[in-house]
């Protein structure tokens, strides 16, 4: 395999990490950024076929289904053909797309538009760690991925506070313009400093066939999951996604074990850490969306915070986060990854433990403007709240890194970009399906909780749910005493999510503890995989 021949010292590599971290970071950053974003996106532009909350709904969709769908062909085109080739095209991508988003004149074009920019975005999050696998030797690796997993992590913590300060105060088009520079400054470095390396072992035809099955079984299971949760699982769309993802996952190993060149070779699944560290994140990664979700929904629905002052209040965590990851990520190459994937996610729970004992405020719904922003609740945030922010926040710094840095130990060097794309696709695919239940379990617990406080109350009458649900702020004309049981029963809610997001965590911590074996010291651990 050809390789970039930079040590960790030089100056090309660190170019190679800006590069890498830049690329992730941006895909990331539009995945959480412009959620915030979309009421107002909904509000601006005009709009003749998907009007309202529905095609709000699909802006998010559209490009979450696409990143996800493309990954692992993208992981696999990235090893077939050039990883700096496709790193360079998905930056080249990105920033058409994106400047397209933010021109965008109506909703239906802001849509194809979005689609467009998570295929891009699909050609950049495996090519990062392919790139920093082949040009950091072994001694700096784990730092590497340490700097680049908190930039990325980063990233997704302050979209929300990116996205609220983005509409607050400027225009939500802003949101994507301000992609464009720093794809400028990426494609810099890959172009003048990225070295390009493949798979040189790699012969025969590209498994075009595979390609399509793994796209259809991971957008399938994406889409359903999503369009189930959006449609409170009422839409048939929903299920026919979800049967369609299914078959193809079941068919898509029985292809690999026959094809001659399969797209994802099932030898790669016979290294221990690789399995199970697939499996964790299946677990991690899902709490992490339920957590990073509906924390910020709370703060903004039931205790009144503005999309900048929710996005506020998980800052200190995220300082931790990018001021210790790097350390973290030497600190694994040296004692080994394992300690840090059990002590982290057990660490992240027990942060969530803390945030289940929140008890809400006795605020009013409605506030003036001019004081959302500098609301803060009667219980006390730095009581209530930013403890298990901080908990939290050392714990994912603590495992970030070495779980990516095992990660990438655990395949072959000439499959880091396959390997990567693999446990990205789980990444995405396994919350969009743990949220969705866990959505399920939370409404139905909001709306029995605000059964039981409103006597004779019909919680299942579709108006009713128009007005209040969990998390949001209730209907203006609801009577008081109903507002007031929402407020109650929302917090109820947030106890669920937090408790499922803890016993997610400490099941994932736990499997590492299991599975997880530590390399032991010695030359490329990389290599060892083989």
């Amino acid at each position: 395999m050809e390789q970039a021949g930079a040590g960790s010292s030089s100056n090309h590599a660190r170019w190679v990490l800006a590069a890498a971290a830049l690329g992730s970071s941006i895909v990331f950053l539009d995945t959480t950024v412009v959620n915030v974003a979309l009421p107002a996106v909904g509000r601006e532009l005009p709009s003749t076929l998907v009007a309202g909350l529905e095609g709000q709904a699909l802006v998010y969709t559209a490009y979450l289904l696409s990143l996800s769908a493309l990954l692992i062909l993208a992981g696999a085109v990235s090893d077939y053909f050039g990883r700096r080739r496709t790193f360079a095209v998905g930056l080249v991508g990105f920033g058409i797309t994106s400047a397209l988003c933010g021109l965008a004149p109506t909703m239906e074009s802001l849509i194809v538009f979005r689609a467009l920019q998570g295929a891009a975005g699909a050609l950049l999050v495996p090519g990062a760690l392919a790139l920093l696998t082949a040009a950091f030797d072994e001694e700096g690796r784990g730092r590497a991925i340490g700097i680049w997993a908190g930039a990325s992590s980063a990233t997704i913590l302050l979209g929300p506070l990116v996205g609220g300060l983005v509409v607050d105060l400027a225009s939500w088009r802003l949101a994507f313009l301000i992609n464009v520079p720093l794809v400028a400054i990426a494609l810099y470095a890959t172009l003048r400093h990225v070295q390009e390396s493949r798979d040189t072992g790699a012969s025969g035809r590209f498994d075009w066939l595979g390609a399509l099955v793994v796209a259809l079984a991971v957008g399938g299971l994406s889409f359903g999951a999503i369009r189930g949760q959006e449609h409170d699982w009422h839409d048939q769309l929903a299920f026919v996604a979800l049967g369609t993802g299914a078959l193809a996952s079941l068919a898509f190993p029985i292809l690999m074990a026959r094809s001659e060149n399969p797209l994802v070779p099932l030898e790669l699944f016979r290294s221990r850490n690789f399995a199970v560290i697939n499996i964790s994140t299946l677990l991690i990664y899902g709490a992490l969306y339920v957590s990073s979700l509906f924390i910020s929904q709370f703060l903004q629905g039931a205790i009144g915070y503005s999309a900048s002052g929710a996005g506020l209040a998980v800052v200190p965590g995220t300082v931790l986060l990018v001021l210790t990851s790097s350390r973290f990520g030497a600190l694994a190459d040296r004692r080994g990854p394992r300690l840090f994937m059990v002590a982290g996610p057990a660490l992240m729970g027990l942060g969530m433990l803390w945030l289940a004992r929140f008890p809400g405020t006795s605020a009013p719904w409605h506030l003036a403007p001019g004081d959302v922003s500098t609301y803060v609740p009667s219980t006390g945030y730095l009581v209530d709240m930013l403890p298990g922010q901080l908990i939290y926040g050392i714990g994912l710094a603590a495992m970030v890194a070495p779980l990516t840095a095992a990660l990438m130990a655990s395949v072959p060097r000439q499959r880091a970009g396959l390997g990567s794309a693999i446990n990205n696709a789980v990444s995405r695919v396994g919350p969009q399906l743990a949220g969705a239940l866990i959505f399920v379990a939370i409404t139905a617990s909001f709306y029995a909780g605000l059964a039981a406080r409103v006597p004779g109350l019909d919680t299942t009458d579709p108006a009713l749910r128009r007005a209040v649900a969990p998390w949001t702020v209730p209907a203006a004309d609801l009577p008081p005493e109903v507002a007031n049981a929402a407020r109650e029963a929302s917090t109820e809610a947030f106890h669920v999510a937090m408790l499922v997001a803890a016993g997610l965590l400490l099941a994932g911590a736990a499997v590492n503890a299991v599975g997880i074996r530590s390399p032991r010291p010695g030359p490329e651990r990389a290599e060892q995989a083989a």
